[in-house]
């Protein structure tokens, strides 16, 4: 199980083709290992022979589906893997596999919001092993969120502490140890409950929470909590569309508060969905909706997030106060 996760781990955490979830026929599961297998010894046509076996047996296999979209794609018969991606939607109308995305992608789909239920299923499946290939395999630098904030403290000779701090998207809380010894409270919501395990087992976080970003922001924001500093490193890769999120976070934010985070770095106006199904946002997209949502921009810088199959993947650092 560790190897094959890890084998995805120079994709950043592209959705595997063959996910594990029984179809509850026997002969079907049998089949569809079969199929796994031929995968990955390279035998393509051989394995999407054995995935039609299956779906013959269990025609509202969603699992099947993708995995045959997924081959099918790579084979390049565009036609037939859109769909067996609709298929697998159908079959699946939660969308754990991440079917929407590869249609986007596809163009067969208008840009929209991931299924939450697909970014679940991606990062609990991975969270075992989440640190690891990320640092040690993808050069993650959590702490360069850390530098740009302690950059803006020191320019105003403040010294660097934030008594209350929310980790957007907290994972297995990377980005919340360098805040640790900042701050007198710290915060960590995420929607995987496989990676707010791997953080709880930390102990560095005083509160964790399981859900989606904007709610909690919303219902943080209704019960009258605020932070004097909200950090998401490399959330947003998974928002199509920051507005609602910045003005939930200008709400939650106390009085000149920073906003401080990361993402992929788009050339287009608004956002796109790259091929590695996360999306990418343009500077004038992301620096107009920080000012829609009355926070006012400090920096943004382009950096290099990670090393993704050997090159850099070029973003953005950003922090930002609440006017």
């Amino acid at each position: 199980m560790l190897g094959r996760l890890a084998a995805f781990g120079s994709y950043m955490f592209q959705p595997p083709s063959f996910m594990a979830m029984s179809s509850g026929d026997l002969a079907a599961d049998r089949r569809f290992e079969w199929a796994r297998d031929c995968q990955v010894r390279g035998e393509i046509p051989a394995a999407i022979d054995l995935l039609r076996q299956v779906l013959e047996l269990v025609p509202d296999y969603a699992a099947a589906w993708f995995a045959l979209a997924s081959l099918l794609e790579k084979q390049g018969e565009r036609k037939q893997a859109v769909d067996a991606y609709r298929k697998a939607r159908a079959a699946d109308p939660h969308d754990r596999h991440g079917a929407l995305p590869c249609l986007i992608r596809l163009g067969a789909a208008q840009t929209a919001e991931l299924p939450p239920a697909y970014i679940r299923s991606l990062f609990d499946q991975y969270a075992p092993v989440f640190d690891s290939v990320l640092v040690g395999g993808l050069n993650y630098r959590p702490a360069l969120l850390f530098e740009a904030v302690r950059e803006v403290f020191d320019h105003e000779r403040r010294r660097p502490s934030a008594a209350a701090v929310l980790d957007l998207g907290c994972g297995t809380g990377l980005a919340g140890e360098r805040f640790r010894p900042v701050t007198g409270h710290l915060c960590g919501v995420d929607l995987s409950a496989g990676m707010v395990a791997q953080a709880h087992r930390k102990a560095i976080y005083d509160r964790l929470h399981i859900g989606d970003l904007l709610e909690f922001l919303e219902a943080d924001g209704a019960a009258g909590n605020r932070y004097d500093l909200v950090i998401a490193a490399d959330v947003f890769v998974y928002v199509a569309d920051l507005a609602p999120v910045f003005s939930a976070v200008a709400r939650i934010l106390a009085a000149e508060a920073l906003f401080a985070f990361t993402l992929e770095a788009g050339v287009a106006e608004a956002s796109i969905l790259k091929n590695s199904l996360r999306f990418a946002h343009g500077r004038s997209y992301v620096s107009a909706t920080l000012s829609s949502a009355g926070l006012a921009l400090l920096i943004m810088r382009e950096i290099t997030l990670r090393t993704e199959k050997g090159e850099p993947v070029p973003g953005l650092l950003v922090v930002a106060r609440h006017n």
